[in-house]
């Protein structure tokens, strides 16, 4: 009868084969190897697989890499003729005893399941222990964008176990410098990666002690042709063109401030769109340097215009206070007219000193005029302006705009010359 109950107990499992050769419950896995003596050593190599993504936004990286641990237990060796070891799946690992390393200011990570645990077990008949996973993991990366974008960052991915301390574990890189291998086909789409390496240290835990830590060290320089398309060169056209508004004459009020709130603009549109692509940091990053003073070269071209348009103003009342005639009325030619009412003039007008009504009167004469004088005039004026275009732009120059002309110039190359020369 008690044979009979013991049949019918459906609680109890049977041990599998593999768990029968390797004596699984004839030994407590809850502790490590060797409890009580000298540290176990945990060998660890790293094959990185790829380098996902690169975010300066939240500043932290991800990558995928297979993570091997090497290490030696003897409650796992086996008898074997052949001295050929045994490779199990993720379904062992809960019942035998695991290092317990993990990723240091990780963020969130994964082992892969597609199309099962991507978890390897391997062990030899003299209970030494191959374990590998295949992991993605984000993790943190301390950038300095002092620099950006001629910037090279030094990131790390760093291993340690939680639990045991460096009296109980100790982990090292199996094959030292060689432990850490890439794939050559890695590349980013914004870095270049510079160099791989392995390094080891302690860390130090003020209420558990002192850990073994690995270091996977990787350097990346950014690849600057994307940000000289997209920020410098745009930056440089939009100083460029508010230079143009020097060779303009200085009457032409409405061409000369619309160029100038143009470049302006744009040049505020710029900076917007590099910020906002970038992490709210409290310093200043190299693009802003470059970008601030370019906009300080397009907004002191609008005030130099502003300093030109006023003492071409000044320059004119004092001419006409010259030319003045008793009954209070000047006569001022066409250009002169334009510059201070803004309205278009075919002949030489009188103006009151108040500018009072200065178009209604100036499109009064012209009705009142014969069909036939107008032509005649207009014919006239378009004739002197085709001969004497170059001498008009010359007489109606003004001295700070052929100062401008040379001095902005030549101070944005200078500016580029040692901008370049020392962020590169």
């Amino acid at each position: 009868r008690e044979i009979k109950m013991r049949k019918l107990d459906s609680t109890k499992v049977r041990p599998l084969k593999s768990e029968q050769l390797l004596r699984i419950e004839d030994h407590d896995f809850a502790l490590r190897p060797g409890f009580g003596g000298s540290p176990i050593p945990v060998g660890i190599d790293v094959q990185v697989e790829s380098i996902d993504s690169i975010s300066e936004v939240d500043m932290d990286f991800t990558m995928t890499l297979y993570l091997r641990h090497y290490w030696k237990d003897e409650r796992l060796s086996f008898r074997s003729n052949k001295n050929r070891s045994m490779t199990f799946d993720g379904r062992l690992i809960k019942k035998i005893w695991v290092p317990d390393v993990f990723f240091v200011h990780s963020k969130r990570s994964f082992i892969h399941d597609t199309t099962v645990e991507n978890i390897m077990l391997r062990v030899y008949p003299d209970g030494n222990v191959l374990f590998s996973l295949r992991i993605t993991v984000s993790a943190m990366c301390f950038m300095d964008f002092s620099r950006f974008p001629l910037d090279t960052q030094n990131c790390s991915l760093e291993l340690e176990s939680y639990a045991y301390n460096e009296d109980d574990l100790m982990l090292y890189w199996k094959h030292g410098n060689k432990s850490l291998s890439t794939d050559e086909h890695i590349s980013l789409s914004q870095f270049f990666i510079e160099e791989f390496s392995a390094s080891s240290g302690l860390a130090f835990y003020s209420s558990t002690g002192w850990y073994n830590r690995l270091f996977i060290n990787f350097a990346l320089r950014r690849h600057i042709f994307f940000f000289v398309l997209q920020s410098y060169f745009p930056a440089m056209l939009m100083v460029m063109l508010s230079w143009v508004s020097f060779w303009i004459d200085r009457r032409a009020v409405p061409a000369r401030v619309s160029l100038g709130i143009t470049t302006v603009l744009t040049m505020s549109t710029i900076m917007t769109g590099v910020s906002a692509s970038m992490p709210q940091v409290s310093y200043i990053k190299a693009v802003d340097v470059y970008l601030w003073i370019s906009f300080l070269f397009v907004f002191l071209s609008v005030i130099e215009y502003a300093a030109v348009n006023y003492l071409t103003t000044i320059e004119e009342r004092k001419q006409l206070k010259k030319r003045g005639k008793a009954s209070g009325t000047y006569s001022i030619d066409a250009v002169q007219a334009m510059a201070f009412d803004g309205c278009f003039h075919d002949t030489d007008v009188e103006m009151d000193l108040t500018f009072s009504d200065r178009c209604e009167e100036n499109e009064t004469r012209a009705r009142a005029a014969s069909v036939p004088n107008v032509d005649t005039t207009r014919m006239k004026r378009k004739r002197s302006l085709k001969g004497n275009v170059g001498r008009i732009i010359l007489q109606n120059n003004h001295v700070i705009d052929t100062y401008s002309r040379i001095i902005f110039p030549s101070v944005y190359i200078v500016f580029n010359f040692f901008y370049w020369g020392l962020y590169i």
